[in-house]
């Protein structure tokens, strides 16, 4: 297990006091916005920052103890970390790069213990390319073999999908998803997307202003945030209002600016109201239909946008929205910008969660 804590004062009085741990054999993905404290974590993990307060264990080795003031340097760690940019030498070639973290044996034995590890990401036939020459997914797989190559205690990722476009990325998160749960060692992962976070990470630490604010799997996050926070990360839409006991049940949001909401959560006072997008149906203005919708919010389309199979809908009302629908919603329904229609969800994928 890779277990991170670390309480220090960073610049403008930003102070990070946090603990992680991952087990080995699984990926924790740190997720948040930027300037939260992610990659700063990550940092003092490699031993390239040292806390004021703070350790570092991995296995049984103890890497950072600031109370016994035990530290060892970055090349001792036996970590393997992937930046952002990969940072490839640009003069060597795929297999010089891998090759690079490799200790033991002639020129010969280590190109080929090089280029077995850049066949296990199927890129063997590239060992003699240059990473100017290569596919942003393809150094991506480069800097994950040179990262393996020295046998790791522990791997640490630093936004590894970033430098991607879109239209690798897919693939990309596919495959480093794999590598992560075949490496056999904890790995820590920080990102700022949580759909990354959600693919790579067995469990997702949200972090924010220095603080881990909610843990869990991706899957708890989305259904029960901690917190209005959260669930905004998470992709939720967010509504804030006033909460008091309605009839049965059931808890009546009146909500900022306008309209009310119902949820089965109970609370009272000032909340958050969470629902996911693709929970929130659209009907044309001025009609109703019967069902099992309790929430029903009148809106104008301000966006259409095509993502995939689905189109998300922004909507102005009281409160911004954001509903998700099918491409045959679209079409029946008619929708472009200036459109007035009726937003509708059920009550019971309403969350109401702490402001």
């Amino acid at each position: 297990m890779l277990r991170v804590e670390a309480r220090t004062t960073l610049g403008a009085g930003f102070t990070l006091d946090a603990v992680l741990e991952a087990p080995a054999g699984s990926c924790l993905a740190l997720a948040g916005p930027s300037g939260a404290g992610k990659s700063t974590l990550l940092r003092i993990a490699a031993g390239l920052l040292r806390p004021a307060h703070g350790s570092v264990t991995c296995g049984d080795e103890v890497w950072l103890d600031t109370q016994t003031d035990r530290e060892l340097a970055p090349e001792q760690r036996r970590c393997g970390y992937v930046f952002q940019d990969y940072a490839l030498f640009g003069h060597m070639t795929a297999w010089q790069n891998v090759a690079y973290g490799l200790r033991g044996g002639g020129r010969g034995e280590r190109r080929r213990r090089a280029v077995e590890l850049l066949e296990r990401f199927g890129i063997g036939a590239l060992a003699d390319a240059r990473p100017r020459t290569l596919s942003g997914g393809e150094r991506q797989r480069v800097a994950l073999a040179r990262a393996l190559a020295r046998k790791p205690r522990a791997l640490l990722l630093d936004e590894p999908l970033s430098a991607l476009d879109a239209r690798t990325r897919a693939s990309a998160s596919r495959e480093l998803a794999h590598v992560l749960r075949d490496s056999g060692v904890p790995a820590l992962l920080v990102t700022h997307d949580f759909t990354e976070a959600a693919v790579l990470g067995d469990r997702v630490a949200v972090i924010d202003g220095g603080r881990i604010v909610q843990q869990g799997t991706a899957g708890e996050l989305a259904a029960s945030p901690a917190s209005a926070f959260v669930a905004d990360f998470t992709g939720a839409v967010v509504l804030t209002g006033v909460a008091h006991a309605g009839p049965g049940d059931l808890t009546v949001v009146q909500l900022d600016g306008g309209g009310t909401a119902t949820s089965t959560d109970r609370r009272t006072g000032p909340v958050a109201l969470s629902v996911h997008p693709w929970e929130i149906a659209l009907e044309p203005a001025g009609t109703h239909v019967e069902g099992s919708m309790q929430n029903r919010l009148e809106a104008e389309v301000l966006t259409v946008t095509q993502v995939g199979n689905r189109v998300r809908v922004g909507l102005g009302a009281p409160q911004p929205l954001v509903a998700e629908i099918t491409s045959a919603a679209l079409g029946e329904l008619h929708l472009a910008a200036g459109v007035r229609v009726v937003a509708t969800w059920k009550a019971t994928a309403t969350r109401l969660v702490n402001l």
